[in-house]
């Protein structure tokens, strides 16, 4: 189960981001060469990447969860001796997780009313659930990478690096 898991968390945002990625370059270069060697721009190009940065924005950030790589601020946590140091870890990682939970269905009525009313963007006509799904997608597998890897939030296992630049926490070895 773990290796599924893995992989909705990991491979396929890893996959949307650069498919995304690649399909923003090729709209932005199409409308620079409708732009100045046609003289007829994309009218839609700009809104259309928009939409794709947010899908990536989204799905990088669900890569960035599992990682524990996000901001945070953590400089003086990663000093503390245990068990402080895991108490200040479990109640960030609690509090993202409430994050997510409180996102989650706010984000899903919004795409029930987008739905509903079939309401499109104003130059592409893109059917604006689709921008927003990024948002109930991207929360919900950033709750689900969180929890998998709880442990190692609480552990405060991310920070290594930074804790190593800075002389590391009186409990390091």
């Amino acid at each position: 189960m773990t290796g599924l898991l893995r992989f909705v968390i990991v491979t396929v945002p890893r996959a949307i981001v650069g498919a995304l990625i690649l399909a923003g370059i090729a709209v932005n270069f199409a409308n620079v060469i409708g732009r100045y060697v046609f003289l007829q721009p994309l009218i839609w190009a700009d809104e259309a990447m928009v939409y794709i940065m947010v899908w990536t924005v989204f799905m990088g950030a669900v890569l960035v969860s599992y990682e524990g790589q996000h901001l945070k601020m953590d400089f003086f946590s990663i000093l503390l001796p245990s068990p402080w140091k895991q108490i200040i870890n479990s109640i960030a990682a609690v509090s993202f997780l409430a994050v997510c939970v409180f996102v989650v269905p706010q984000t899903w009525t919004v795409l029930k009313l987008l739905w509903n009313f079939g309401q499109r963007s104003v130059v592409a006509e893109i059917p604006l659930v689709i921008p927003h799904f990024a948002l109930l997608s991207g929360f919900a597998l950033m709750f689900l990478a969180v929890v998998l890897r709880f442990r190692s939030y609480m552990k405060g296992e991310f920070t290594g690096d930074i804790a190593e630049r800075f002389g590391g926490g009186p409990d390091d070895s």
